[in-house]
């Protein structure tokens, strides 16, 4: 097929024939190009949209409260309108308000609605008879969001998206495509020359290499696919591996402190309403939704039942030992735990958001790195090899 312009007579038919070709020639190089930028766009900020909407569910409970109507008045009355900010699942929920279901029981029933945690501390405001004070600590959690964005967005899903399977199929090329014919051309022409030192090395950990990139590849889409799947995929790995997401979860610093964060935003709030200590402290620890969180709870329940104090059993739920300390002194106080430990909570999230913005630059580097020290020994024996040979047939 000739897909270029052909020579005619009439020049506005030519022209007509130019404009043709060129249109398709930018769609069919655009549209490939958009199509990649819309899905990065919508995979890197799949954490907002869903705090977005959990965030608009958050202001209808806020403005019905201050109405003096019940929360499920309030999502009723929101439904009615289907009004398509508040999303798909808001009708569902409608749906269970209209059955008589409460509205913790109603938002267990349509889990995808709100982040397990959200729903958790409304649940919690709902045991104290007042969501009110719940919803601060729900919206500290969905700023959460912003942070995993910009730590993607510094360089971890452009790595799994543009960068990464790039410097993996180059070495794969080499390894399985120029290294052996190569091995071959110079065994065949000049095998008493030897190979040097870099290209024997390269040739012999060829395997080793390519295994160490591939590896690299896997860990950062299985990350990719941890930040794109969210708390669904994290329950359904639970399911098959109990405990494992929550202990990992544990051992990344910035998640230990938004825990601890959560962990004593809602004591607070909880100790503050006149809630019994043994039952706040088990609401707390599950308003995180962390194993590990909840196994620590438990032991200061067990410390509270065998007389401790609170100031001094706490101190099971940090090793930092910062928590019991601070909870010593609002106790001294005697009360208004919330407003004595808020510049706290501040310092962990401040904290929270620094560790996760360098491990991302770090890991970025570091792969970065890693990949680029692997190609260019490839490369440097490549060459090298090439260098040997024609200083060989030169000195022959």
């Amino acid at each position: 097929m000739n897909w270029g312009p052909t020579v005619q007579s009439d020049p506005v038919a030519a022209i007509a024939e130019v404009a043709l070709h060129f249109l398709l020639y930018l769609v069919v190089g655009l549209l490939p190009a958009c199509g990649f930028v819309y899905l990065n766009y919508y995979f890197l900020t799949l954490p907002m949209r869903r705090n977005e909407q959990a965030r608009v569910f958050l202001d209808l409970l806020e403005v019905g409260l201050k109405t003096g109507r019940t929360p499920e008045q309030t999502i009723l009355d929101a439904s009615a309108t289907q009004d398509p900010a508040m999303g798909p699942r808001v009708p569902l929920l409608a749906a269970h308000f209209e059955k008589g279901v409460r509205l913790g029981d109603a938002l267990v029933m349509v889990p995808r609605l709100l982040a397990p945690q959200v729903t958790a501390m409304l649940r919690s405001g709902e045991r104290i008879g007042d969501l009110a004070k719940v919803l601060p600590a729900c919206r500290q959690f969905l700023n959460d969001s912003v942070s995993q964005v910009r730590g993607a967005l510094n360089y971890l899903l452009i790595l799994a998206f543009v960068l990464t399977p790039f410097t993996v199929a180059v070495p794969i090329m080499i390894n399985v495509l120029i290294l052996p014919k190569f091995k071959e051309v110079f065994a065949g022409f000049a095998p008493e020359a030897g190979l040097p030192e870099p290209a024997r090395f390269v040739f012999a950990h060829s395997r080793l290499l390519l295994s160490f990139q591939v590896a690299i590849i896997l860990l950062i889409w299985t990350l990719m696919a941890a930040y794109i799947g969210g708390p669904r995929l994290r329950g359904w790995v639970a399911r098959i591996l109990p405990g494992v997401p929550d202990r990992i979860q544990y051992c990344f610093p910035w998640r230990r402190k938004r825990l601890q964060r959560d962990f004593s935003s809602m004591l607070c709030v909880l100790l503050d309403s006149g809630v019994p200590e043994l039952e706040a402290i088990a609401l707390a620890a599950e308003s995180t939704k962390n194993g590990v969180v909840r196994r620590r709870a438990q032991t200061v329940c067990r410390l509270l039942n065998d007389g401790v104090k609170l100031s001094t059993a706490i101190g099971a739920m940090d090793e930092s030992g910062e928590l019991q300390w601070r909870l010593r002194n609002a106790l001294q106080r005697g009360g208004g735990f919330l407003r004595a430990l808020a510049g706290w909570h501040e310092a962990l999230d401040a904290k929270a958001f620094q560790s996760e913005q360098a491990a991302a630059q770090l890991t970025t580097s570091a792969l970065v790195l890693f990949n680029g020290l692997i190609v260019a020994s490839v490369v440097i024996a490549v060459f090298g090899t090439l260098v040997h040979l024609i200083n060989y047939v030169a000195l022959w």
